[in-house]
């Protein structure tokens, strides 16, 4: 009996799949040159939906980054009690009728029924008649604060130093100023050792505040001011030099911030504090808590949140996308429908047909993916120069809109693979 050939035995022996990656990317390529218009019109889909999900992405982790450093720059150790301003004075006369105000008592109260307090200081604010020298632009707005403030604000300084407890007890005419502020009245020069009027006082400036983030919108429930436009005086120096002496409004103040220990529970904390004003108070709601650990955990679910949406969003591109790569791969199923039957005629297995098709669409997909980083991460940066958006282009987003393109793709290229495998051979060559 005559044995086959060494060779024809070899062809006998079925290749495991793994063996067929390379013919099956070089054919699969080969099928997206011939057809260069086709495909690239194609992949349009992918590539546009990857892009929208990266830029979109982008936009948000920017406009988010910035919101959350700048409630970190708050201190989440912290609290801050804000002194809420009435919108008109009908208004301010009903509030105080039942309520002083935000006072020094309350401080005092705060700071000896609190637990855990590690630093804690009134803030007095006051925007000046007139600055000399004269500043650039407006007028910097004057912080009237105990030494304590640098600490529990985080303030780094550029140069010289903040003012001590000494100078604060003395109402030393010292300030410190914003880097805004500094820029503003002096120019690039160093201020340190110069001295500015405030209204009718002349304070010398022993120290600059390095820049800090501001919130923009009053976030948090802050007034809305630039952080770095600030002068920062000793605040027994603000009440006796820059407040009338025949001022009703001595006793009152503007704010109240606490730093508590490491591992403190600042809720807890926060819920003394707005017990024991709501009781002074009356409960007249003339007065803010701020707890930036709480804004900090509810900023981070915003976030999530957000990106859960733009992905959703974004992705409807990707979705069209799919449905333009299933259309192509149905048309090309009728075109090369004698190739087909002509593999499955010497040996091809359905496995292989469907193989053969799953790549092609993946290929579409990751190639319109790649693209649609790069034009992404374009469009990410023109955005970001066009609008003055700080925009942020991060890993996850990019791996997020590439596992999605090849989903979409894979889910795309499944249907027509299945449905060419299916083709009966000898009707496949009889097709004309």
């Amino acid at each position: 009996m005559r044995t086959a050939p060494a060779s024809d035995q070899a062809l006998a022996i079925e290749r495991p799949h793994w063996a067929q990656v390379g013919p099956d990317l070089a054919l699969g390529l080969e099928n997206l040159r011939i057809h260069k218009l086709r495909s690239m019109l194609t992949m349009l889909g992918m590539i546009f939906g990857v892009a929208a999900v990266v830029a979109m992405l982008s936009i948000g982790a920017g406009a988010q980054q910035k919101v959350m450093a700048f409630i970190q720059q708050l201190g989440v150790r912290n609290l801050i009690v804000q002194a809420k301003e009435a919108s008109d004075w009908q208004s301010y006369r009903k509030m105080r009728a039942i309520s002083p105000g935000l006072t020094f008592q309350d401080f005092r109260v705060i700071e000896q029924d609190t637990k855990n307090i590690t630093a804690a200081t009134p803030l007095k604010r006051f925007t000046p008649a007139k600055l000399i020298p004269k500043p650039q632009r407006g007028v910097p707005v004057v912080y009237g604060v105990e030494p304590s403030y640098r600490q529990i604000a985080g303030l780094r300084l550029e140069r010289g130093r903040f003012f001590g407890t000494h100078e604060a007890a003395e109402a030393a005419p010292v300030c410190v100023l914003g880097e805004g502020a500094s820029r503003s009245v002096f120019g690039p020069g160093d201020p340190v050792g110069r001295s500015v009027k405030i209204d009718d006082q002349w304070f010398e400036v022993i120290g600059v505040v390095g820049p800090r983030l501001t919130g923009g919108s009053g976030v948090s429930g802050l007034p809305s001011e630039d952080l770095n436009d600030l002068i920062y005086v000793p605040l027994n120096a603000a009440i006796t030099r820059l407040e009338d002496a025949q001022s009703q409004f001595h006793d009152q103040i503007d704010g109240i911030y606490l730093q508590l220990k490491s591992g403190a529970e600042t809720p807890e904390a926060a819920s003394v504090v707005q017990a024991v004003l709501n009781q002074s108070h009356h409960h007249a709601g003339d007065f803010s808590v701020i707890v930036p650990a709480e804004l900090l955990a509810q900023q981070r679910r915003t976030q999530r949140l957000f990106e859960t949406v733009m992905v959703a969003i974004a992705s409807i591109s990707l979705l069209v996308g799919g449905i333009g790569i299933m259309n192509i791969m149905l048309a090309s199923i009728l075109e090369r429908t004698r190739e087909i039957g002509v593999r499955r005629a010497v040996g091809a297995r359905r496995s292989d047909i469907v193989r053969q098709f799953v790549t092609e669409a993946l290929l579409i997909s990751v190639l319109g993916g790649g693209v649609g980083i790069l034009v992404g991460m374009v469009m990410s940066r023109i955005i970001a120069l066009a609008a003055g958006w700080s925009t942020i282009v991060t890993l996850a987003s990019v791996l997020l809109a590439f596992l999605v393109s090849l989903s979409v793709g894979l889910a795309s290229g499944i249907y027509p693979a299945v449905q060419a495998a299916r083709l009966d051979p000898v009707e496949a060559l009889r097709y004309e």
